[in-house]
């Protein structure tokens, strides 16, 4: 039987030293009530100290929700995460080696949790070779003063694979919706189920103790045993919220609930209204035009978000299956403080399983960030100068997706357009070049690519890029564009000029739609 405590009850059954583990992504399936108590706790005691924290996705508001409650210098010794960007109080310790921190690609730390659960050897993975979490590169390891090797390369089979090295876990901290009195948990309110099982499990066979966060109690046999996401075995305490800032569906909507993000109901897609015809609608129509029939795909969170948008809008949108890293199978992937949620999904799977399908090659097309790139086809989207993002899912799935599409700006910072007739013009250049000679970490690797023979594109909205076995190679220019003025003089390196250079199609830059069918 689960014991129901107050959330301050629960901060006070976390001892100094031990390895806490989190469910959450960005603001789905956070468990504030248990997290912000173990702040406060903190603040007044001084206690816990010295925890390992882990979690998979990235979790917070990029303010002072989800794991930016452990951002203080004492409480936390070392952080483990997929994602660090939405918490950017611990990626301010990180960066001024306060604490001992490293990066892991979000799947395999999902799979992780469940290997841990199944006392199996960690996670044996290709997922990160020849990218920034291979030891042989920088081996995740955020700053100077992580020293320990948590992954290692390893031979089997005549093969090169890297070892995630398993430890046990004390306090697993969860979300549901309901439990009953013998600590069973349904989620009917929640919009994704992530990693929950596999990590309640990792701490009870680890010899830890789980805690859930839930909305309510209900009596025993009440609930159908199809929707018991986690057993009450599995759970030794239950937490009944009770301030409902500390349970909102999403912190992007955080005065109401959509029944749409969990499958209660469906919301209508065409009262969505259409984007703003500016450089990040004119990056998603490009590719949508790479859309293929009944494809399975996955859209990074960001620019790449609008593509969804933009086929929505041109009619499209139910000839290819949107998947989010998540869970969600299908609908319309949500934005910004809701990503990771989906409006109408067909199917919301556990976050591991997911992962499975993604590295498994399971999807046809991804499309994701570009934030930085280099003569080698590399890209950067986790670690800049003074700021820590993290790779979250973008190495599970760009290394192991058929074709991936990389989308974004071609320079950053104070960016303007003015799109007329048919043309582009740049008004304002932004401030910072995103094509490098070097990247300043690598998040894909554009050899291990071509070691594997993937089809590798990259969008921006006055460019059109690939990778060959020669190098980067330009393939298209926005009609208003001057090459060497706007494209070749931002670049550190000079790309290979294709024989077949077009331009970019002329509708992506009208107001209209443009009538692209698959």
């Amino acid at each position: 039987m689960a014991k129901i405590i107050s959330a301050q009850e629960a901060a006070q059954l976390v001892k100094s030293g031990a390895t806490v583990a989190t469910s959450g992504f960005v603001g789905c399936g956070n468990p504030e009530a248990l997290t912000g108590a173990i702040e406060k706790r903190f603040l007044k005691e001084k206690l816990p100290s010295d925890l390992t924290l882990m979690y998979c996705a990235g979790q917070g508001d990029g303010k002072d929700r989800g794991a930016n409650h452990f951002g203080y210098e004492g409480l936390v010794k070392r952080v483990i995460g997929g994602h660090w960007n939405m918490a950017p109080k611990l990626g301010k310790l990180a960066v001024e080696n306060k604490i001992e921190a490293y990066n892991f690609p979000q799947g395999t730390l999902t799979h992780w949790f469940r290997n841990v659960a199944g006392r199996k050897p960690g996670v044996i993975a290709k997922v990160g070779l020849n990218t920034f979490v291979d030891p042989r590169v920088e081996g995740g390891k955020i700053n100077d003063v992580t020293k320990e090797d948590l992954v290692e390369v390893i031979e089997l089979g005549g093969e090169e694979w890297l070892w995630y090295k398993p430890f046990p876990i004390d306090v697993a901290l969860l979300r549901g919706t309901s439990a009953d009195k013998k600590g069973n948990i349904t989620i009917e309110h929640e919009a994704v189920s992530l990693e929950l099982i596999s990590l309640a499990q990792a701490a009870k066979n680890s010899g830890g103790i789980v805690i859930v966060q839930v909305e309510r109690i209900v009596e025993n046999g009440s609930m159908h045993p199809m929707n018991v996401k986690v057993p009450g075995i599995n759970v030794d305490y239950v937490v009944v919220n009770e301030n409902p800032d500390n349970h909102v569906q999403i912190y992007a909507e955080p005065c109401s609930y959509n029944p749409a993000y969990c499958g209660e109901a469906r919301a209508p897609l065409f009262a969505i209204a259409p984007m703003v015809l500016d450089e990040r609608k004119i990056i998603a129509r490009r590719g949508a035009i790479e859309l293929i029939p009944n494809a399975a795909v996955n859209l990074g969170i960001g620019v790449p978000e609008g593509i969804a948008m933009v086929a929505n809008e041109e009619g499209i949108g139910d000839t290819m299956t949107l998947t989010v890293e998540s869970g969600p199978v299908g609908g319309l992937p949500a934005g910004g403080l809701g990503f990771g949620a989906a409006m109408n999904a067909e199917a919301i799977l556990d976050q591991p399983y997911q992962f499975d399908f993604y590295d498994g090659g399971g999807l046809d097309l991804a499309f994701l960030g570009l934030a930085q790139t280099d003569q080698y086809g590399n890209i950067n989207v986790s670690k800049f100068k003074g700021r820590v993002a993290g790779c979250g899912g973008f190495i599970n799935i760009t290394q192991n997706t058929k074709r991936v599409i990389f989308c974004g700006s071609f320079t950053a910072g104070g960016l303007k357009v003015n799109i007329a007739d048919g043309k582009l013009k740049i008004v304002n250049e932004g401030k910072v070049k995103k094509f490098l000679d070097h990247v300043e970490q690598i998040t894909f690797s554009g050899i291990y690519a071509q070691k594997t023979q993937q089809s590798v594109m990259y969008i921006t909205e006055r460019a059109v890029f690939e990778l060959t076995g020669e190098g980067v190679m330009l393939t298209e220019v926005a009609p208003g564009v001057n090459i060497d003025n706007d494209i070749l003089a931002l670049m550190d390196f000079k790309p290979i000029i294709s024989p077949n250079l077009k331009m970019m199609d002329e509708r992506i830059f009208r107001d209209e739609i443009m009538g692209i069918k698959i």
